[in-house]
């Protein structure tokens, strides 16, 4: 089989450099999860002084975001990108209780496909439900997926560099405090076109599911 450049837009999300490039967007773009301070004016009850902070916290639904390599099933993933190692790359956090991304990539033949699943894990529902109206503030064209999640939005948008399509689905999920996004995009290197959008969207969503599911469980 003959060998074919790619695009340099895939060529660089192929290498090293780009998937810790990725790593650093991922974290310089999180959310602040500070808490988020509120005035509080306990009541003087006995001993206790009426300028004693409160000692009740409200618990968290998920404490930690799951292991991302393991949040789809391996049937999933060669199905939606054929070709790749089913464990998938984890991509590199400064704190993986908050933050934590699984990559898988491939080339088959003259099919390109790209997949990431990525958890975030905040301190409160509201803090990740202000993240998620951000989220999908920032992408125009989608719509909500009804069962999924507290909320979920999915968009699907074509692009072309140096005549080639690719064409990227994006999958925006809030569960309580944490949030699972997904990406899944692919190209076809001969045609220069790219896969239908109700393939990407349908495989982009199916995999959101799963990751759903996984951190449902991890925090069951």
């Amino acid at each position: 089989m003959r060998s074919l450049p790619l695009p340099l837009a895939l060529t660089a999300r192929l290498t090293p450099v780009a998937v810790l490039a990725l790593a650093g967007w991922v974290m310089a773009s999180g959310p602040d999860t500070a808490p988020v301070a509120r005035d509080k004016t306990p009541e003087e009850t006995g001993s206790q002084s009426a300028s004693a902070p409160s000692t009740t916290a409200v618990p968290k639904t998920y404490a930690a975001a799951p292991a991302p390599c393991e949040s789809v099933a391996d049937k999933t993933v060669t199905s939606l990108v054929p070709g790749v190692e089913a464990a998938g790359k984890e991509i590199p956090s400064t704190d993986t209780e908050a933050r934590r991304t699984c990559s898988w990539n491939a080339l088959k033949g003259y099919d390109y496909r790209w997949l990431d699943v990525s958890y975030e894990v905040m301190e409160t529902d509201a803090d990740a439900e202000k993240y998620y109206k951000q989220r999908v503030g920032e992408k125009d064209g989608g719509g909500e997926v009804p069962g999924l999640g507290d909320a979920a939005y999915s968009v699907v948008n074509l692009t072309t560099e140096d005549d080639q399509k690719t064409r990227e689905g994006t999958v925006v999920v809030r569960a309580a405090n944490a949030l699972v996004i997904i990406t899944y995009n692919g190209s076809d290197f001969e045609s220069k076109d790219a896969p239908s959008t109700d393939t990407i969207n349908t495989g982009a969503i199916k995999a959101a599911k799963e990751a759903v599911a996984a951190l449902q469980d991890a925090g069951a």
